[in-house]
């Protein structure tokens, strides 16, 4: 470690975050709260990069000070001119190495009580795989599963509505967790990101109380689920909704409206269950919607492909089955959300008595 330089531990003894890596970096994962001020932009970086392979390290380097230079000068004007002499930034790039270097070298010149962060993002980054390791085992978890449809995630909501503890990470992924669980105009987080929020969301709770999730895969859409809290989850307190196809059916109509508007989109997801179901199945799934015939879609696909994978993958994967307490509904409507949730905790809160 340099010496002086702050550390992971040090971040909220500092006014202000600052990333200098390229906003390509910026975007895949980044310290909360930080602030996106490149010293050098993508282009820049890969220009300098080809530079140091093809030709030296020598005239890299001078045209990599002079993008520098130029990048910190327009920071410097456009968004730091009102900070005062006491101000505190903490800076960082990847490895804590030049690009930072730079930033905080000018700074401290200025008269700021700028700090290079020891590491750089590695040290972050290195910082969450730890935590994610180790957050998970202070918690207990009540696992809330149900069949596809049962609307497990509004449960969940509702249930974080009456002030319980909640871990959503169906929200924290941005998808729904099935085949068809994709938002179409708004793209999942990368890993690095989805595994930064999640370790905020778990370093937020209490230990001494219970902690209510949704029952999940080891991956919701294209993101992993760490492998420390799947297996923590899968050990936690079940709870089994039990709702009747019918609700189920139409709450579904419900909550994936967007995809009546979407039929070619919603055929190529069906494609992508080819491994799984015969093409005569899915040119059938394909033609009703086509022809609009939601209802008759929804039911054939819970019947023929959710349900038996639900019970395969419940059976294997949660060892609190044998205990679970089970809800029963026909009435997954707002209301009867709400109703099953007051009716959930009031039962765990009976149990813990």
């Amino acid at each position: 470690m340099k010496p002086n330089r702050p550390t992971v531990a040090d971040l909220a003894k500092h006014d202000e975050i600052i990333d200098v890596r390229t906003p390509a970096e910026f975007a895949e994962d980044h310290i909360p709260g930080a602030i996106n001020c490149p010293v050098l932009d993508n282009e820049q970086r890969i220009q300098v990069g080809t530079l140091y392979k093809q030709v030296s390290p020598f005239e890299a380097k001078k045209i990599g000070a002079a993008l520098v230079s130029e990048n910190i000068a327009r920071h410097l004007k456009e968004r730091f001119l009102d900070r005062p002499k006491s101000w505190k930034p903490l800076i960082y790039c990847w490895r804590g190495g030049d690009r930072s270097g730079s930033m905080t070298t000018i700074f401290k010149a200025i008269g700021w009580q700028a700090g290079q962060l020891d590491g750089g993002y590695k040290a972050w980054r290195s910082h969450v795989i730890t935590q994610l390791e180790a957050l998970p085992q202070h918690y207990r978890f009540t696992v809330i599963g149900g069949a596809t449809g049962s609307a497990k995630t509004r449960i969940l909501q509702a249930i974080g509505a009456l002030g319980e503890q909640v871990l959503d990470l169906e929200n924290l992924a941005n998808h729904k967790g099935s085949v068809l669980g994709i938002h179409p105009d708004s793209p999942q987080p990368s890993q690095k990101a989805f595994e930064t929020a999640l370790m905020q969301a778990l370093a937020t709770l209490d230990p001494s109380r219970p902690v209510h999730v949704e029952a999940e895969s080891r991956k919701i859409g294209n993101l992993h689920v760490p492998e420390a809290l799947i297996a923590r989850i899968r050990s936690g307190k079940f709870v089994a909704i039990d709702a009747t196809l019918d609700a189920r059916v139409a709450f579904l109509l419900k909550d994936y409206d967007y995809f009546l508007t979407r039929p070619d989109f919603l055929c190529a997801r069906l494609d992508t269950l080819r491994t799984l179901q015969s093409r005569e199945t899915l040119d059938r799934w394909q033609q009703q919607v086509r022809d609009g015939d939601w209802p008759t879609l929804v039911r054939e696909l819970l019947e023929q492909h959710y349900d038996p994978l639900y019970l395969r993958s419940q059976d294997r994967n949660y060892t609190g089955l044998q205990d679970a307490g089970n809800f029963s509904t026909d009435d997954l409507s707002e209301d009867g959300i709400n109703r099953l949730a007051a009716v959930i905790v009031q039962s765990r809160t009976a149990q813990m008595a």
